[in-house]
């Protein structure tokens, strides 16, 4: 009997704790759907701010730092950041285009980006522009090609992480020749630049007369009857001959250009490593050919790309793996914090400070690209080292003990 009586209890004591748990699951859920309609989280519950209205939860999502500010964010700092994903993409038989511009970013008044994609056999027809084209290889492998002033050719195949520079004026064609083509970002030195107005071939051609370019080739008109009436734009043609049979038929009388147009990344050193990542730094230091000046930056998870300005140029970024936030300060005591990730543009006015924080699981790259052949910065660790400690100390109260061990030498990467 007393053992049925010490069942019964233990049953009952069993019975109470499963329908506690059940009710704080309950009150759990209840608080969880509260806060999801009103926008509300854990770490922001005040009903100063709550979001009592739908939201788009994907893009909060990815904007932490937008829908909750860090206290250091201050004034009306203007978005300084533009995703790839938000622009018109263009589709054509041989790949895909789309642009980000001053139109798209008011900010990014010196330079403009494009995304492209090529299939294997799809060129980018033989064209020119105005302003000069740097360009990153994100994956695959393309044939490019051009000429300078003196006829002089340029032949080359470029895989993911190269480089290369075609000043303005200089024509030139891509061609997606990998397994699976190219996919590459060009950016120009000029925030107004359209990639839908370019000066190309068969645009030039099916308006010109044809017997002006009969008279001017001293051919018979006919010759020019299957021009195309149209720009071909990005197309589909079989894949060109071997790389050195090119370089051959191209440079035939005039030779190749003295600088390449091309940088193997993959052959170069970093400029900086440390626990937190490295930096190679391109510019006319070791590119003879480059009127743009850029930085290829890898940050390690909990990375920091050290608080610094540049005080010669503007900084047009895109970032090509992984997540990370950046603040920019501005004169007149405005800040604002930004998050970054994949196929993201992000602008920086020349000597605005900012540093760039990994805020993910995995290696953050981001490009930084200048429109100036030489690559300069300075950072504000740098700054205070050199700087008198007594008279820093008079501004930020931190101890000269403090600024004395502040490493002499531009940190670039944090951790050391």
């Amino acid at each position: 009997m007393d053992e049925e009586k010490d069942q019964s209890k233990v049953s009952r004591r069993r019975f109470l704790e499963a329908s506690t748990a059940m009710l704080v699951a309950a009150a759990g859920m209840q608080v969880a759907q509260g806060q999801e309609k009103s926008g509300a989280t854990p770490n922001h519950p005040g009903v100063n701010e709550s979001q009592p209205l739908p939201i788009n939860r994907a893009l909060d999502d990815q904007n932490p730092s937008s829908v909750w500010a860090p206290e250091t964010d201050s004034g009306g700092q203007p978005p300084f950041k533009y995703p790839f994903s938000f622009a018109h993409k263009r589709i054509e038989e041989g790949g895909w285009t789309r642009q980000v511009t001053v139109r798209d970013l008011p900010i990014s008044k010196k330079m403009a980006g494009v995304q492209m994609r090529l299939i294997r056999g799809g060129i980018r027809e033989l064209h020119w522009h105005v302003g000069s084209e740097w360009a990153f290889m994100i994956s695959g492998t393309a044939r490019i090609t051009a000429v300078d002033q003196q006829g002089r050719a340029f032949v080359e195949d470029v895989s993911a992480g190269d480089l290369w520079l075609f000043p303005g004026g200089i024509p030139h064609s891509i061609q997606g020749v990998g397994e699976d083509g190219a996919t590459f970002l060009l950016v120009f030195d000029d925030g107004n630049f359209n990639e839908f107005q370019t000066f190309l071939l068969t645009d030039w051609l099916t308006h010109t007369p044809k017997e002006v370019l009969a008279k001017n080739f001293d051919v018979p008109a006919s010759t020019f009857d299957k021009v195309p009436k149209k720009e071909l734009f990005i197309f589909e043609r079989p894949l060109p001959r071997p790389l050195e049979e090119e370089k051959r038929d191209a440079s035939a009388g005039t030779g190749m250009v003295p600088n390449t147009f091309a940088f193997f990344t993959g052959k170069m050193q970093p400029t900086k490593v440390s626990k937190g990542g490295e930096v190679k730094i391109v510019d006319r230091k070791n590119f003879p050919a480059t009127n743009i000046a850029a930085a290829i930056v890898t940050l390690k998870p909990g990375g920091l790309r050290e608080l610094h300005w540049h005080p010669n140029e503007d900084e047009w970024q895109y970032y090509v793996n992984g997540k990370g936030r950046m603040t920019v300060f501005t004169a007149g005591g405005h800040a604002r914090t930004m998050d970054f990730e994949e196929g993201d543009v992000g602008y920086i006015d020349r000597s605005a400070p900012h540093y760039i924080e990994n805020t993910g699981d995995s290696d953050l790259v981001f490009l930084e690209v200048f429109p100036t052949a030489h690559y300069e910065d300075i950072s504000l660790a740098e700054w205070l080292a050199h700087t008198p400690s007594r008279l820093v100390d008079q501004h930020i109260a931190t101890g000269e003990d403090f600024l004395r061990q502040i490493a002499k030498k531009e940190t670039v990467i944090t951790p050391e």
